[in-house]
Protein backbone atom coordinates (compact mmCIF):
# COMPACT_ATOMS: atom_id res chain seq x y z
CA UNK A 1 0.00 0.00 0.00
CA UNK A 2 3.01 2.82 1.07
CA UNK A 3 6.37 2.07 0.34
CA UNK A 4 8.90 5.13 1.67
CA UNK A 5 12.38 5.05 1.36
CA UNK A 6 15.36 7.03 2.57
CA UNK A 7 12.99 10.07 3.78
CA UNK A 8 14.54 13.01 4.75
CA UNK A 9 12.76 16.31 5.85
CA UNK A 10 14.54 19.41 7.08
CA UNK A 11 12.98 23.18 8.42
CA UNK A 12 15.57 25.50 8.18
CA UNK A 13 18.21 23.92 9.86
CA UNK A 14 16.57 21.72 11.68
CA UNK A 15 16.69 18.20 10.48
CA UNK A 16 13.51 16.36 11.69
CA UNK A 17 13.63 13.08 9.44
CA UNK A 18 17.54 11.48 8.74
CA UNK A 19 16.22 8.79 6.42
CA UNK A 20 12.99 6.70 7.40
CA UNK A 21 11.96 4.02 5.46
CA UNK A 22 8.92 1.91 6.22
CA UNK A 23 6.91 -0.49 4.11
CA UNK A 24 3.02 -1.20 5.26
CA UNK A 25 0.17 -3.38 3.36
CA UNK A 26 -2.78 -3.29 2.24
CA UNK A 27 -5.41 -3.36 5.64
CA UNK A 28 -2.63 -3.05 7.86
CA UNK A 29 -2.86 -1.10 11.01
CA UNK A 30 0.47 0.58 12.33
CA UNK A 31 0.27 3.26 14.75
CA UNK A 32 3.75 5.37 14.91
CA UNK A 33 5.03 6.46 18.32
CA UNK A 34 8.06 8.42 19.73
CA UNK A 35 8.48 11.74 21.62
CA UNK A 36 7.37 14.85 21.15
CA UNK A 37 9.56 16.56 18.32
CA UNK A 38 10.68 12.91 17.07
CA UNK A 39 9.56 13.94 13.83
CA UNK A 40 6.38 11.20 13.60
CA UNK A 41 3.84 14.29 12.84
CA UNK A 42 5.79 15.35 10.16
CA UNK A 43 5.93 11.62 8.06
CA UNK A 44 2.47 11.38 8.90
CA UNK A 45 1.72 14.49 6.66
CA UNK A 46 4.83 13.44 4.15
CA UNK A 47 2.29 10.16 3.65
CA UNK A 48 -0.62 12.39 3.11
CA UNK A 49 1.17 14.45 0.42
CA UNK A 50 0.94 17.26 2.49
CA UNK A 51 4.34 18.18 3.08
CA UNK A 52 6.62 17.72 0.75
CA UNK A 53 10.29 16.06 1.11
CA UNK A 54 13.64 16.93 0.24
CA UNK A 55 15.02 13.60 -0.71
CA UNK A 56 13.81 9.68 -1.03
CA UNK A 57 10.97 8.40 -2.55
CA UNK A 58 6.93 7.85 -1.45
CA UNK A 59 4.31 5.73 -3.63
CA UNK A 60 1.09 4.60 -2.86
CA UNK A 61 -0.70 1.91 -4.47
CA UNK A 62 2.39 1.91 -6.73
CA UNK A 63 1.90 5.55 -7.69
CA UNK A 64 5.51 7.93 -7.00
CA UNK A 65 3.29 10.77 -5.84
CA UNK A 66 6.48 12.86 -6.29
CA UNK A 67 5.70 12.84 -10.23
CA UNK A 68 2.28 14.45 -9.48
CA UNK A 69 1.32 18.22 -10.25
CA UNK A 70 -0.09 20.13 -7.91
CA UNK A 71 -3.46 19.35 -9.70
CA UNK A 72 -3.15 15.92 -10.15
CA UNK A 73 -1.67 15.36 -6.41
CA UNK A 74 -4.70 17.32 -5.23
CA UNK A 75 -6.80 14.67 -6.92
CA UNK A 76 -5.25 11.84 -5.76
CA UNK A 77 -5.17 12.75 -2.29
CA UNK A 78 -8.90 13.52 -2.05
CA UNK A 79 -9.63 10.18 -3.60
CA UNK A 80 -6.43 8.14 -1.68
CA UNK A 81 -6.17 9.32 1.38
CA UNK A 82 -8.32 10.62 4.30
CA UNK A 83 -6.95 12.10 7.32
CA UNK A 84 -8.31 12.25 10.87
CA UNK A 85 -7.07 15.18 13.52
CA UNK A 86 -6.55 15.78 17.08
CA UNK A 87 -8.69 18.73 16.50
CA UNK A 88 -11.81 17.59 13.92
CA UNK A 89 -11.05 20.80 11.95
CA UNK A 90 -14.72 20.43 11.38
CA UNK A 91 -16.55 23.74 9.15
CA UNK A 92 -18.30 25.24 12.26
CA UNK A 93 -21.37 26.56 9.82
CA UNK A 94 -22.38 23.18 8.44
CA UNK A 95 -24.43 20.25 10.27
CA UNK A 96 -22.37 16.93 10.96
CA UNK A 97 -23.91 16.09 7.76
CA UNK A 98 -22.90 18.25 5.84
CA UNK A 99 -19.40 18.14 6.86
CA UNK A 100 -19.16 14.60 5.92
CA UNK A 101 -20.63 15.42 2.27
CA UNK A 102 -17.71 18.02 1.29
CA UNK A 103 -15.03 15.98 0.09
CA UNK A 104 -17.60 13.89 -2.05
CA UNK A 105 -18.96 17.21 -3.34
CA UNK A 106 -15.02 18.24 -4.12
CA UNK A 107 -14.90 15.18 -6.22
CA UNK A 108 -17.49 15.61 -8.26
CA UNK A 109 -20.38 13.54 -6.56
CA UNK A 110 -23.88 14.58 -7.19
CA UNK A 111 -25.43 15.97 -3.64
CA UNK A 112 -28.26 13.46 -3.44
CA UNK A 113 -25.02 10.74 -3.79
CA UNK A 114 -22.88 13.17 -1.24
CA UNK A 115 -25.75 12.95 1.43
CA UNK A 116 -27.01 9.18 0.88
CA UNK A 117 -22.91 8.11 1.02
CA UNK A 118 -22.62 10.50 4.38
CA UNK A 119 -26.13 9.57 6.04
CA UNK A 120 -24.64 5.67 5.80
CA UNK A 121 -21.23 6.87 7.47
CA UNK A 122 -23.15 8.37 10.35
CA UNK A 123 -25.34 5.50 10.28
CA UNK A 124 -22.14 3.29 10.59
CA UNK A 125 -20.58 5.70 12.86
CA UNK A 126 -23.70 5.10 15.49
CA UNK A 127 -24.52 9.41 15.28
CA UNK A 128 -27.24 9.17 12.87
CA UNK A 129 -29.25 11.04 15.41
CA UNK A 130 -26.90 13.66 15.48
CA UNK A 131 -26.75 14.63 11.73
CA UNK A 132 -28.77 18.20 11.40
CA UNK A 133 -26.59 19.09 14.75
CA UNK A 134 -23.42 21.62 13.78
CA UNK A 135 -20.30 21.31 15.75
CA UNK A 136 -20.53 22.84 18.82
CA UNK A 137 -24.15 20.77 19.65
CA UNK A 138 -21.67 17.76 19.63
CA UNK A 139 -19.31 16.04 21.98
CA UNK A 140 -15.97 15.85 21.42
CA UNK A 141 -16.04 12.12 20.80
CA UNK A 142 -19.27 12.49 18.30
CA UNK A 143 -17.10 15.04 16.98
CA UNK A 144 -14.04 13.00 15.95
CA UNK A 145 -16.89 10.46 14.69
CA UNK A 146 -18.02 13.23 12.21
CA UNK A 147 -14.22 13.49 11.15
CA UNK A 148 -13.98 10.08 10.71
CA UNK A 149 -16.83 9.62 8.50
CA UNK A 150 -15.47 12.69 6.65
CA UNK A 151 -12.74 10.29 5.98
CA UNK A 152 -13.94 7.46 4.65
CA UNK A 153 -16.68 9.50 2.60
CA UNK A 154 -14.70 8.73 -0.76
CA UNK A 155 -13.63 5.14 0.04
CA UNK A 156 -9.71 6.13 0.31
CA UNK A 157 -7.25 3.50 0.11
CA UNK A 158 -5.56 4.95 3.40
CA UNK A 159 -6.54 6.55 6.36
CA UNK A 160 -4.08 8.65 7.97
CA UNK A 161 -4.97 9.74 12.03
CA UNK A 162 -2.52 12.17 13.76
CA UNK A 163 -3.69 12.20 17.56
CA UNK A 164 -6.86 11.08 16.77
CA UNK A 165 -7.98 10.33 20.91
CA UNK A 166 -5.64 13.33 21.84
CA UNK A 167 -8.67 15.06 23.07
CA UNK A 168 -11.16 12.74 24.14
CA UNK A 169 -11.97 11.20 27.59
CA UNK A 170 -10.71 7.58 28.19
CA UNK A 171 -14.28 6.31 27.81
CA UNK A 172 -14.39 7.91 24.20
CA UNK A 173 -10.72 7.39 23.38
CA UNK A 174 -11.66 3.42 24.07
CA UNK A 175 -14.59 3.60 21.67
CA UNK A 176 -12.94 5.17 19.56
CA UNK A 177 -9.64 2.73 19.07
CA UNK A 178 -12.75 0.07 18.93
CA UNK A 179 -13.96 1.71 15.71
CA UNK A 180 -10.63 1.81 13.83
CA UNK A 181 -10.35 -1.82 13.97
CA UNK A 182 -14.52 -2.30 13.46
CA UNK A 183 -13.96 -0.34 9.65
CA UNK A 184 -10.75 -2.22 8.89
CA UNK A 185 -13.21 -5.16 8.92
CA UNK A 186 -15.77 -4.04 6.93
CA UNK A 187 -14.40 -1.82 5.14
CA UNK A 188 -10.59 -3.07 4.35
CA UNK A 189 -8.80 0.23 4.64
CA UNK A 190 -5.13 0.92 5.88
CA UNK A 191 -4.77 2.82 8.90
CA UNK A 192 -1.54 4.68 9.70
CA UNK A 193 -1.74 6.38 13.31
CA UNK A 194 -0.05 8.78 15.16
CA UNK A 195 -0.21 8.68 19.35
CA UNK A 196 0.66 8.73 22.34
CA UNK A 197 -1.54 6.52 23.39
CA UNK A 198 0.28 3.72 24.23
CA UNK A 199 -2.99 0.97 24.71
CA UNK A 200 -3.79 2.00 21.33
CA UNK A 201 -0.34 2.02 19.83
CA UNK A 202 -0.48 -1.58 21.84
CA UNK A 203 -3.30 -2.68 19.68
CA UNK A 204 -2.22 -1.85 16.53
CA UNK A 205 -0.44 -4.62 13.97
CA UNK A 206 3.00 -2.89 14.03
CA UNK A 207 4.12 -0.18 15.99
CA UNK A 208 7.01 2.11 14.91
CA UNK A 209 8.68 3.99 16.94
CA UNK A 210 10.16 6.99 15.44
CA UNK A 211 13.56 8.13 17.40
CA UNK A 212 15.80 11.39 16.47
CA UNK A 213 14.16 11.01 13.01
CA UNK A 214 14.66 7.29 12.00
CA UNK A 215 12.69 4.48 12.55
CA UNK A 216 14.22 3.50 16.07
CA UNK A 217 12.32 0.22 16.42
CA UNK A 218 9.19 -2.11 14.68
CA UNK A 219 7.19 -4.35 17.03
CA UNK A 220 4.41 -6.85 15.75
Amino acid sequence: MIVARNIHKSFGSLRVLKGVDLQIEQGEIVSVVGASGSGKSTLLQILGTIEKYEEGNVKIEGVDVAKLNDKALSKFRNQKIGFVFQFHHLLPEFTALENVCIPALIAGQSKTTAVKLASQLLEMMGIAERATHKPSELSGGEQQRVAIARALINKPAVILADEPSGNLDSKSSASLHELFFRLRKELGQTFIIVTHNQKLAAMADRKMTIRDGVVFSENN
